[in-house]
């Protein structure tokens, strides 16, 4: 789905608990009167449980958006082994082909990106743009970030991934 110019994908998560609960209502409004003189309230907050993901998504998606060509200025092209604690906080750019992928279908994709000097762990908090599988040879642009906050060792902070081609 396209909201202005931005493609906001819902997880499938989201879509699963609309389906859980819409039979879940459909089934308790057939077997109890109760329920049918609550539908006024019920039906709404089904339609929420669809528009909050999309909400959310759209504007993570969007600051992402307006965030890409401020790191295409700043970030600096490393190799995955420079990356290093003295880095938290700086912006990257690295090169590299994705080993494996984990959690798209929560629209929180993590990549385990690896260029000929090592492999990174890259996070990105929103869905990304192009699909991204195991091998696809990609540029990311992201803020170096320690794993769990205060601790843990640098992984990247995604703002951007996108196939290259490279001969």
């Amino acid at each position: 789905m396209k909201i202005g110019n931005v493609d906001v994908k819902v997880s499938i998560v989201s879509i699963a608990v609309f389906v859980f609960f819409t039979l879940i209502l459909i089934i308790a409004s057939l077997f109890s009167p109760e329920v049918r003189s609550n539908l006024i309230w019920m039906i709404p907050c089904l339609f929420l449980l669809l528009v909050i993901p999309v909400a959310l998504n759209y504007m993570s998606r969007s600051e992402y958006a307006d965030l890409t060509p401020q790191y295409e200025v700043e970030a600096k092209t490393v190799r995955v082994r420079l990356i290093n604690e003295s880095m938290v906080g700086k912006p990257v750019r690295i090169e590299g082909v994705v080993e494996r992928v984990h959690f798209q279908f929560l629209n929180r994709p993590q990549f385990m990106v690896a260029d000929r000097s090592g492999a990174i762990s890259v996070k990105m908090f929103t869905s990304p743009d192009e699909d991204i599988k195991v091998n696809d040879i990609v540029e990311v642009l992201g803020q170096v970030i320690r794993r769990y906050i205060v601790t843990g060792d640098p992984v990247i902070n995604c703002v951007s991934i996108r196939k290259i081609r490279k001969n």
